[in-house]
Formats: C-alpha cells, sequence, structure tokens
C-alpha cells in the first residue's frame, strides 16, 4: 500500500545522508521491486505494465503526454520511488518539437572547439532539464575507423586525444556544478568499449579486438571521462573474444571499477540482455542472461522487459540471490538521490519550457558551433565569392562589394531541411510523436543564400538528383525484440530531366553550389553501407556540372566522410558539412560569400574509395610498400586539414630543453605567419613520434592542439606543452609506459607528414643512465 504523510521513513528524510538513505530503502524492497528497479523500459509501450506490473525504474522514448501519465502512475507505487527518465539527446534535445538541433558529434569535432561543445551540451542541458527528462545517453567516444559503419557521425572521429577532449568538455555542460542542479543531467559515456572496431563496417558485429589494443586506443578517452565524474557508462552491443560487453568480467570488474575506481552506474545498450538469447546465442533463455547480466555487474537493463521474469525465476530456481541484486539497485537510487527526485520528481515545467528552450542565446551559441565546424577542403581561389551581408551584434548591416552575381544552388540536399539536421533529430525515426522538427527554424542552403547574398544578386534552384527509395526488408519489418528493421535502401537512377534542369540552371549563373551527401535512409544503427559513393543519381549529377562549363562548388553534407566521383576533381572547392543541424544552410552560405572564414579541421581522414579503409593517420609502423599496386595509400584528405582563406607559414620550431626526464615537460614555441590577406583562425596541432619502440606503436600521435588567430601580415609566436607521461606507448604486458629514448614533436597544420614541422627530444631513464635504444 502507498504510504501516508505521517509515515515519514528514514529514505524520506532528506537531512540524512544519501548512503543511509539508500541503505533503509533497498532493506524494505522486495525481490520484485528490485528488479523493476534495474528495468528502464519504451514508455510508447503499456505503461501501467511498465510501472505498476514490472516497478521500473526508469523509462525512455517519452512523448510529453505520456511522461506525465507515467508520473501520475508512479504516486501510486507502494514505496513512491521516482522515475529515471531517459532520452537520445544526442545533438540537442532530439525528439522535443522546437528545441536547439546543433550539428551532429561529428559535425561539432569539426570545431576542435572543446569550449563551444561544453556550451552546446550546457544549452542542451537545460533544455532538457526543463522538459522533465533527466538523463542523455550522450557522449559517444567510439573511435571510427571503418567508414562504412552508420554511426559515424555519432562519434568526435579517429583520434583517441581528440576525442577525450571533446567528450570531457560535454560530460562537463551536461552535469553542470552536480546533480543537484536543476537545469543539469546525467551524462553517459558510450558504447564502452570498442563497439566501432566492427567487421566490414557491419553494426554491433564482433569486435576482433585484444586487450593491449583496447588499452591503446579504446579505452583512454572512457577512463579520463570515468575519473572526471560522468556518472553512467552504457555498454556495447558487440562481443569482444567471444563474450558479449554485456558479461565482460575484464572490462566491467578489472578495468572500470577495479583499477579506474569507477562507482558510477552502468546501462546495457538496447535489449543487451535479449541479444544474448535471440541474436549472439550465448545464453539459453532469458533466466540465464538475466542472471548472467546481474552476476557480471549490470545496472540498468535497456528493453528487455523479460529480464524481470528471467530474474525473478532465476532467484526462485536458485541461480541468483535476491542480495545479489543490491548493489545494482544501490547505485540507480543513488543517482535518484543526488538528482533530489524524491524532493522534486522534476515534472515537466512550462514555464521553464517557454523561457529556455530556443532562446537567442542557443540560436547564436548554435550558428556559432555550426560556423566552426564547416572544413574546407579544396579551393582553386574562387571562393569566397564576393558580396552578401552580415550583421555585427548592435543589428548594423555590413553590405558585400562587387557586382551583381547569378548563383545556381543545385543537388538534392540544397533545400532539405530535416536531412541537414542528421539523425537523432526529431524526423530520423527513433520517436514516433515526432516527424521533424519546424521548418522555419531550419535554415537550408537555399534559404542561406536567398537571405544572405545582395538583394541585387540572382539566386536560382534545381534539385538535380534523387537519391533513394525504400523497400521492406525480406527477413520482414521487425527484429526478434520487436524493435523495427531499417527498410532496405534502393538507389535512384538518374533522372535526365532533373539532370538537364540543373545544367541550364548553372549555365545561366556565374556559379553553380551543388550540396550532394547522404540521407537518413542511410546513417545510424542497422544502417551501415557497403559503399563509400554518393548513391542514386548524385554522381551523374556532378558528372554533367562538371561538363557545363559554369565554375562549381560541392558542398558535401554527410554523416560521414564519403568518396566523391573523378569529375569532382573539376570543381573550383569543396565544403565539409557534417550534417550541421539547424544553422547549417546560414553558415555554409556565409562562408562561401566569405562572411566569416573557414576555420574547421577534419577529425577523421577521408578515403579515396572504399577499399582503403580503415585509412585513420595514427596506423601502427611496419607493412611493405607505402600504397597498394593499384592506388595509393594516402588519404583524400587526412586527419586534421582544413583550409582557410589565407595562408599561413609555420616556421622556427624551438624545444626548450631537449633532454627531460620523466616527470618534465616538453615546451617548444613556433612561429605562425599570415602572409595572405585575410585574418586566419588556426589550430595549431602537436604530435608525438616515439622513434624506437619495444613493440609495434603508431608512427604519431595527436598529443596537443592550440587554437591561435593570426591577422594579415602578422607573426604570432605560439606556445606548446606536451607533458613527457603522455609520450606513452603500451608495452606488450598491457602496461602504459613511457620508454626511454628519442622522440620528435611534430608540429603543423595537419596530421600529414608534409605539413609538420620536427624537432627531436630525448627522454632519460628515471635513474638518468638510461642508455638509447637502438
Amino acid at each position: 500500500m502507498t504510504l501516508t504523510a505521517a509515515e515519514t521513513l528514514p529514505y524520506q528524510d532528506s537531512s540524512l545522508p544519501i548512503p543511509t538513505r539508500v541503505a533503509d530503502l533497498v532493506a524494505r524492497m522486495t525481490a520484485e521491486e528490485k528488479v523493476g528497479q534495474m528495468l528502464q523500459l519504451d514508455a510508447r509501450e503499456d505503461l501501467v505494465d511498465i510501472v505498476h506490473a514490472k516497478h521500473a525504474g526508469s523509462i525512455l522514448h517519452t512523448s510529453p503526454e505520456r511522461l506525465e501519465e507515467a508520473h501520475r502512475l508512479t504516486a501510486q507505487t507502494r514505496l513512491g520511488i521516482p522515475l529515471l527518465v531517459g532520452e537520445d539527446c544526442i545533438h540537442g534535445h532530439s525528439f522535443w518539437e522546437g528545441a536547439t538541433i546543433f550539428p551532429t558529434q561529428l559535425g561539432m569535432a569539426g570545431s576542435w572547439d572543446a569550449g563551444l561543445v561544453e556550451r552546446a551540451a550546457r544549452a542542451t542541458a537545460i533544455e532538457v532539464a526543463a522538459t522533465g527528462i533527466h538523463w542523455t545517453f550522450s557522449p559517444v567516444l567510439c573511435i571510427s575507423r571503418d567508414l562504412r559503419w552508420g554511426r559515424v557521425d555519432e562519434t568526435f572521429g579517429e583520434d583517441p586525444h581528440l576525442i577525450g577532449e571533446l567528450a570531457s568538455a560535454m560530460v562537463r555542460g551536461y552535469q553542470g556544478d552536480g546533480l543537484d542542479d536543476k537545469r543539469a543531467i546525467l551524462a553517459t559515456a558510450k558504447h564502452f568499449a570498442g563497439y566501432s572496431e566492427t567487421q566490414g563496417g557491419r553494426d554491433a558485429s564482433e569486435a576482433d579486438i585484444s586487450q593491449r589494443k583496447l588499452r591503446s586506443w579504446f579505452l583512454p578517452p572512457f577512463e579520463r571521462v570515468a575519473k572526471e565524474g560522468c556518472r553512467t557508462f552504457m555498454l556495447g552491443y558487440q562481443s569482444t573474444d567471444g563474450v558479449p560487453i554485456t558479461l565482460n568480467e575484464w572490462l566491467l570488474t578489472d578495468v572500470l571499477r577495479g583499477e579506474w575506481g569507477y562507482t558510477g552506474t552502468l546501462i546495457t545498450d538496447w535489449d543487451n540482455v535479449g541479444r544474448m538469447v535471440w541474436e549472439q546465442r550465448v545464453q539459453p533463455d532469458y533466466t540465464h542472461a538475466a542472471a548472467a547480466a546481474v552476476k557480471a555487474g549490470n545496472d540498468m537493463i535497456m528493453t528487455t522487459p523479460r529480464f524481470y521474469e528471467g530474474a525473478l525465476d532465476a532467484i526462485e530456481r536458485g541461480m541468483l540471490d535476491e542480495g545479489e541484486l543490491d548493489a545494482a539497485v544501490a547505485r540507480i537510487l543513488t543517482l535518484k538521490f543526488e538528482l533530489g527526485l524524491f524532493e522534486d520528481p522534476r515534472h515537466p515545467d512550462r514555464v521553464r519550457i517557454a523561457a529556455e528552450i530556443a532562446t537567442a542565446e542557443h540560436h547564436a551559441l548554435n550558428l556559432d558551433l555550426t560556423r566552426r565546424s564547416l572544413v574546407l577542403l579544396h579551393n582553386d581561389g574562387l571562393l569566397p565569392l564576393d558580396g552578401g551581408f552580415t550583421a555585427d551584434a548592435g543589428g548594423r548591416a555590413f553590405p558585400g562589394v562587387a557586382g551583381a552575381r547569378r548563383v545556381a544552388v543545385i543537388g538534392p540536399l540544397a533545400d532539405d531541411a530535416q536531412t541537414q539536421l542528421g539523425d537523432w533529430a526529431g524526423g530520423s525515426g527513433q520517436a514516433g510523436w515526432l516527424d521533424g522538427q519546424p521548418r522555419d527554424m531550419i535554415t537550408t542552403v537555399l534559404d542561406g543564400f536567398r537571405s544572405f547574398a545582395p538583394a541585387d544578386w540572382t539566386i536560382t534552384h534545381a534539385r538535380g538528383a534523387d537519391v533513394l527509395t525504400l523497400e521492406e526488408d525480406p527477413a520482414g519489418a521487425f527484429f526478434p525484440d520487436g524493435q523495427p528493421r531499417p527498410q532496405i535502401v534502393v538507389p535512384s537512377a538518374p533522372d535526365e530531366a532533373l539532370i538537364a534542369e540543373a545544367v541550364a540552371a548553372a549555365q545561366a549563373a556565374d556559379v553553380a553550389v551543388v550540396v550532394v551527401g547522404d540521407v537518413i535512409e542511410l546513417v545510424g544503427e542497422g544502417r551501415s553501407t557497403a559503399t563509400l559513393d554518393l548513391i542514386g543519381g548524385q554522381i551523374a549529377l556532378i558528372d554533367a556540372l562538371a561538363e557545363a562549363g559554369t565554375p562549381f562548388v560541392i558542398v558535401l553534407m554527410a554523416s560521414k566522410p564519403l568518396v566523391l566521383p573523378a569529375s569532382a576533381q573539376r570543381a573550383a572547392a569543396v565544403v565539409w558539412a557534417a550534417s550541421p543541424g539547424m544553422e547549417g544552410g546560414r553558415a555554409i552560405a556565409e562562408l562561401a560569400l566569405g562572411l566569416i572564414e573557414p576555420a574547421g579541421r577534419l577529425p577523421l581522414s577521408f578515403a579515396r574509395h572504399v577499399g582503403q579503409l580503415p585509412i585513420y593517420y595514427n596506423q601502427i609502423r611496419g607493412q611493405h610498400g607505402d600504397r597498394y599496386a593499384d592506388l595509393t595509400q594516402a588519404p583524400a584528405w587526412a586527419f586534421g586539414e582544413g583550409l582557410s582563406y589565407t595562408t599561413v607559414e609555420y616556421d622556427r620550431l624551438r624545444i626548450v630543453d631537449t633532454e627531460l626526464a620523466p616527470d618534465d615537460t616538453v615546451r617548444a614555441t613556433i612561429e605562425l605567419r599570415n602572409t595572405g590577406t585575410r585574418p586566419a583562425h588556426e589550430i595549431v596541432q602537436v604530435y608525438v613520434r616515439d622513434t624506437v619502440t619495444s613493440v609495434s606503436w603508431a608512427d604519431k600521435e595527436l598529443k596537443a592542439f592550440r587554437h591561435v588567430d593570426v591577422e594579415p601580415g602578422q607573426i604570432v609566436t605560439v606556445e606548446l606543452s606536451v607533458p613527457v607521461t603522455d609520450c606513452t606507448i603500451v608495452d606488450a604486458a598491457g602496461r602504459r609506459i613511457v620508454e626511454p629514448g628519442e622522440f620528435e614533436l611534430l608540429v603543423g597544420p595537419s596530421s600529414r607528414d608534409d605539413a609538420l614541422r620536427s624537432a627531436g627530444f630525448r627522454v632519460t631513464a628515471p635513474d638518468l643512465k638510461a642508455s638509447p635504444r637502438s
């Protein structure tokens, strides 16, 4: 029965320490209530069953109306334990109509700006918290190495250091000054660990990855956010060395909770426990799967409803002791007490919703981050186009220069507002109550040129190509767990009429801006691609425009790096916009018109051909030759690359002290000289090469970067530092160590060797008597 106000118990007393309240409440719970507390269930299902029959501790994917109903039902329960409400708020409040949608995480990574990323996460937390959601399943710390994988857009790219910097910033933004802040939300580091190391790019496939390889590259970003206070970790779908991550004792117990001392809460990904039965087939039934998941240290079980019956059956059959649930239940309840949910369940707040969602401040932040996310990959001098206008903080307009121009904005993505937002953004299919974001909140590329080109310019539009249609999967519309199965993509054939219209528009213009890329049906969970080529009629469109004679700019608006056709080499410029969000079209137009300076840098490498994969920059040394028999191994565009509208020379790299002890810091300076006529925002990148290692290791690794503004004609001396303790390898025994010997400091505008300045330094052994390695 429900407790009355007169029956205030220790767990209801906010003056008591949280551990005391947790212990009191756990002691009062039945086995059914404990198992239920470990369940996170889909709020689109039967809420009475979720809350009253299964005693669920958490829900996700809830519309505003169903959230209110869930809270009403919870208030009727025996112990009144509040719900913990989660949602995939990945790059903004994904499934709230009218929320601020930022660039995808990969787009954010193009900025290389931890400060902006932290502010975007903070803005997201404010909007999310106002709507009664407590928990976001973000950030993603996966390392993207196979570009065919459908979830590349959710990552920060291919480099562990950059991932660690940006993920830590995002966690700080979400969690604010502490969970008792009503404008803070729980962050989730996912997918722990190695989920992105797929077979053939196939989502959730076996990750063929050793413990040493995990320690070398995949675990460091997770270790960083674990020690910096990220309160929840989500486990990946995949198995490693034959063991699903859900049951991986080495990862969960030895490393995460043991070596790192992590005390936070673990949550499985969608139906991980069920998948062990019906997909991976490593458990005979839900009883065995539930018992194994509890014993492995899992806390919250996402969307495996039969975990409830399975765990209770395991207890009944003596396969699981009720007391083995207590640690998981205590960790979940601790989160709820820290959030203050027993005193204030944090229901949706209509006043805050009206005042704190899509504010002018968040709009300005979104625009700033989007501008910084764009990467200029190629430019023969056509960009920037003369003209356009912008406004300063006081609203004063500044007109462009030169005469009237005619611009043809062409391509299937030139005016596709919802596709521009990317995955997890309202129209991406995960939430049935929302079909996209309001059109008037989104500025497409066509909108951007119409709004920001001078009034006497002529802006025309032609679609030029279709991308795809869909067919039902012959295996059926649903997976065995009831989740919708993605439909099969059928590429659209080139349409001669659409191409002819586009060619005519280009030939009637002074310049064509061609916006191509991928669409939401090619992105996300279960949507990996076998090709990186442009789908549908897009290649034929570029081929035709290359023959049309009008200078053209390609805007690649895509969830990941794609391979452009040979005809794209005739483009005057190429801009990459990684699913740039609501302000993408404005920022792209501003960049093309010269109203802003290009500042983004690639967070991952572009392949020339899908057969080059993997193409990441920090490859292990030691192979025969440096090319394929039929193709170079060099990427089309390398990690860290990105042009500006000026030229900046790097010179005079100097290391202050070239002989260093293990506890010293490498300190260096380099000069940047802007030899052009426009300002530059440089991202000075610092790599380290350990010249000889006791085990095979990467040829170079990013260890630091700095943002530097350089005015035309200016020479700037930039100070750089890298702790020697960061100059590590993982040895054959799996230990992360600094080996004494010779190193190189490599500094420049990208990871390409020919773009980097080099200076040597030496690390001595701890006793200062070690001889150089040979």
